[in-house]
Parts: structure tokens; sequence; C-alpha cells
């Protein structure tokens, strides 16, 4: 395997073996970009108390290769049970409707 295939592997492995994991610019804790604050905040403000942040900056594979693996070219980017929902914009609309709220929740029972 080359370097993109190693990098698309283990970008699998941590979205799909964590519930919910946010791909951002800095921690939620220290985020380095409106957008990624954002995003760590519409989480928070959904209850969300433990999530796996990945800083694409301090992380040069997943800064790298993230946009090739679902074909997203920006961040932050919030996938829940493996499946990429998008970026801050569509996360803060999908919490006003609840639909992000539900997704959260079944993603933390199993």
């Amino acid at each position: 395997m080359d370097a993109k295939q190693i990098a698309l592997e283990k970008i699998r492995k941590t979205v799909t073996e964590n519930p919910i994991v946010l791909y951002m610019k800095g921690t939620p804790q220290f985020p380095q970009c409106g957008f990624s604050g954002r995003a760590a905040q519409v989480l928070k403000n959904c209850g969300v108390e433990k999530y796996v942040a990945v800083n694409v900056l301090a992380d040069q594979e997943a800064y790298d290769y993230l946009k090739f693996y679902a074909d997203f070219p920006t961040f932050p980017q919030c996938y829940i049970k493996g499946e990429l929902i998008g970026g801050s914009d569509i996360m803060l609309a999908m919490s006003e409707t609840g639909e992000l709220q539900k997704l959260i929740a079944n993603a933390l029972q199993e």
C-alpha cells in the first residue's frame, strides 16, 4: 500500500470505530478557525461530551488525504457512525431542525 492508501485506511478506521469524529483545525478547546470552533460548539450544544477530535493541523496525513476520503474538500468534517455529516454550516442547520440530535442519540446508543 502507498502512503495515500495507508492514510485513507487510518481515516476509515477512525470514523468507523468511533461514534462521533470531528476533523477540525485546532482542538475543541482551542479551535484554529471559526468554522471549526462553530462545529465543536454545535456538538457541545447538542449535549455531546465525548467524541474524537482530530486536529488536521497536527496530523498531516489527515490534512492531505481526508478530502479524498469523502470527496469533501474543506474542514471541519463531522462523521457520525462512519458517515460524513458535513461541515459547520450543515451541522448547524441540522441541529436547528433536530436532525443532528437524532443522529447523535442513535450513534451513542450503540
